[in-house]
């Protein structure tokens, strides 16, 4: 547990950019420690393990549960119904999907739209074009608040391409008058920081590696 980086990065950050510890990979006990120093906002990857920490820590009422990861069509209703935030919806499918799950349960879920921004098959995501023409239809599916966009960049860029492509994110995110943009992550936090993210979602160097 690096909890001196924790501290160190919480103090570099402007006031507009929050910050959430990737807690995925790691103990629950790690995550109320981290809690105890003030960090409210966790993001998870997988449902089940998430689901398991949520337990062991439902004592803790002021933990923010944000799910990262590649959502799976059988799990957005356990999802909707644990997760505050949604940060990787890739698909208008999966977005109608959330919709009708919320729809269920009663709750208007808060969500971030992953983008798609550069030719990376391994990454998921709504192309950009695609995005905007759809945006008029998108804005009114009921029972989700689309608060942000929300991009991964590929890996082995040099700090020039990261900002270029969170530029980019950022740009669309207020062409669509979105306030919210979830990019930067271990490596690359500075250069999103640059480009005006409000979400960074930092893991290894806070907990350490995996």
């Amino acid at each position: 547990m690096e909890i001196s980086n924790y501290l160190k990065i919480k103090k570099l950050l402007p006031k507009n950019v929050n910050l959430l510890a990737v807690s995925k990979g790691f103990e629950s006990s790690r995550i109320q420690i981290l809690n105890e120093f003030g960090q409210q906002d966790f993001g998870e990857s997988k449902f089940q393990e998430a689901y398991e920490k949520q337990i062991l820590l439902s004592n803790i009422k002021n933990i923010k549960w944000h799910f990262i990861g590649k959502i799976q069509s059988n799990k957005i209703r356990k999802i909707v119904n644990h997760f505050d935030y949604i940060h990787s919806v890739d698909s208008v499918k999966n977005l109608l999907k959330i919709s009708n799950a919320a729809i269920e349960i009663g709750k208007i879920q808060k969500i971030l739209i992953q983008v798609k921004l550069a030719n990376d098959p391994s990454k998921g995501g709504i192309h950009c074009d695609d995005l905007i023409e759809k945006w008029e239809e998108l804005k009114k599916i009921k029972n989700v608040l689309i608060i942000g966009l929300m991009t991964i960049n590929p890996k082995g860029l040099s700090a020039k391409e990261n900002l270029k492509l969170f530029i980019k994110c950022r740009e669309i995110a207020d062409y669509l008058k979105l306030p919210e943009c979830s990019m930067g992550m271990s490596n690359d936090w500075n250069e999103a920081i640059e480009a005006g993210t409000t979400w960074l979602r930092i893991g290894s160097l806070i907990f350490g590696e995996r």
